[in-house]
This record gives C-alpha cells, structure tokens and sequence, in this order.
C-alpha cells in the first residue's frame, strides 16, 4: 500500500479520534452536563455554518442538487434495503433502522470530509449534513412518533437558516465582508465543539444489548456504501463527490439518534449500544473506507 496513502488516512482520522478523546476524558473527569452546549451548538453554531456556506457566492449552488440527490438515496436507500432483514428479526423497526439511515454526518462526517478533501469541500458536506438534518428531523421522528406534525421541521433554526442561504444565494446578493466573518467564525466553532461534546456523550452510553449493537455496527456503512454506489449508477458524480458519497454513507450512526430515542422512551438503551459500537467500530471502517477513495 501507498505510504503517502497511509499517511494521509492517518491524518485524517487522528485528529477525529484525538479531539473526541480529550471529550471523553473531560467528559469522565466532570461528568458535565452537556444539554445546554448541544441546544446552543443546534440552534446558534450549526445554523451560522450551513448559512454561511450556502450564502457564498463562490458555491454554485446548481451544482449541489445532484449530490443532495445522491445523500437523499443513501439517507432512504439504508433504511429500504435493511427494512426486509430487521421484519425477520427480533427488534424492532423503529429502534433499529433509524440508526441505520440517519449517520453522524455532524459530529464526524463534516471534519472527517474537511480532512479528507480539502476546505473547498464544506459546501459539499454541509449539504450532506443539511439532507440529513432535515429527512432526520421529518421522517425520522415520524417513524417513531407518527403523530408528530411534519410543518414542525420549518421551525427547526437548521432549516430557517438553510432557506435564509439559498434566498442569499439565488438572489445574487453579496453578503459585506463585515457581516460575513463574524458568521462564519462563529459556524466554524461548530465543528471540533460537534466531535468534543461527541467524546463526552459516549461516557454516558452503555454496552447493553451489545449483539443488535455489533450488527448494527456491520450493516450501517455496508448499506450505506452499497446505496452510494447504486446513486451513482444513476446520478454520474463527479470522481471527488462520489468520493465523497462513499464516505457519507460509510459513517456510523449518529448520536442525535440516541436523543431523539431517549425522548420517545423508544428502547434508547438498544438505541444507545448500537450508537455506541457503531461510533467504536467506525475507527476500522472509516481508514478503511478513506485506503479506496483517497
């Protein structure tokens, strides 16, 4: 194998890995109370970063529908293709497949793609994180909880500042550069705040009910590939962004998972383990993954 190749998965993954590892130890030593950085980072950090992003002028915005198209596909596809194989098991669907379809494009997948690819790439991530956001904060939340009223997404700060980007974008204004940086350095907080606070939430999470939790673990970013490849059968990406696309579908399950399970009482201990090994089991997958699109 390349040495170059080793090097460069190495120094994408360490810096992931040693971020959430100060978070975790932080996490053990003061055992905070991370409520209220996670509310802030949802409604103030994230919001500001996908704004930003989607308000330059420099991002063809045109160019980004076929790459949201594809995370849609991944995002739908995981849940479509693993729903046969959890109907013949013991768990249920609606503790096992959300996790399944809804990745940690936030906390992992963004800096993951940065590290991997290059700044010019955010745009590209923030629009996977945006799909996932949105379709997590919809249908996810209706697969739990079908009563929940779908209009109830457009109140959600992620998706007012996701139409807020695209109005900037399309109208063809320019934002002043004394408006923009202040934006843009406080959404880049979100970005290591998403992976420290992820090292903390792990000392909270448990190895109950660790086998739906390992083969949570296998199938996650093996359906994830799978329905990556087939939307680019269908979509024609370019290399980087089907690159890119792998990767997305490669990531484990995200934590926000485990939250909106503890919040509908819908088995969060099962929802926790899978959460967990899944996170734990991406320190293979992920370098694995990065050796073939690097």
């Amino acid at each position: 194998m390349d040495q170059s190749i080793i090097e460069r998965v190495f120094a994408t993954v360490f810096p992931l890995v040693a971020i959430a590892t100060i978070g975790y130890g932080y996490g053990q030593w003061r055992r905070p109370d991370i409520k209220l950085i996670n509310q802030i980072n949802m409604e103030v950090f994230v919001p500001l970063l996908v704004f930003v992003v989607l308000a330059d002028q420099s991002v063809p915005i045109g160019h980004l529908g076929p790459m949201a198209l594809g995370a849609i596909i991944v995002v739908l596809g995981s849940g479509l293709l693993l729903w046969p194989v959890i109907a013949m098991s013991p768990w249920s669907s609606k503790t096992f497949l959300p996790p399944m379809m809804f990745n940690n494009v936030g906390n992992m997948g963004i800096p993951l793609i940065l590290l991997a690819f290059g700044d010019e790439f955010l745009a590209i991530a923030v629009v996977c994180f945006v799909v996932e956001m949105t379709l997590h904060f919809s249908l996810g939340i209706f697969m739990i909880n079908p009563k929940m009223r779908l209009i109830s997404i457009l109140k959600q700060p992620v998706m007012i500042a996701t139409i807020a980007g695209f109005t900037i974008a399309l109208s063809g204004l320019q934002l002043p550069s004394s408006v923009h940086l202040p934006i843009d350095m406080l959404g880049q907080i979100c970005i290591p705040l998403m992976l420290f606070t992820l090292g903390i939430r792990l000392t909270n999470i448990a190895f109950d009910d660790w086998k739906v939790g390992l083969i949570g673990a296998i199938l996650c970013p093996i359906s994830g590939i799978l329905m990556a490849v087939a939307a680019q059968v269908l979509l024609k990406l370019p290399l980087e962004q089907y690159a890119v696309l792998i990767v997305f579908g490669a990531l484990p399950p995200a934590v926000l998972n485990y939250m909106v399970a503890e919040q509908y009482q819908q088995e969060p201990k099962r929802v926790a383990s899978i959460v967990l090994i899944g996170n734990l089991m991406a320190l293979i997958s992920i370098p694995i993954t990065l050796v073939f699109v690097l």
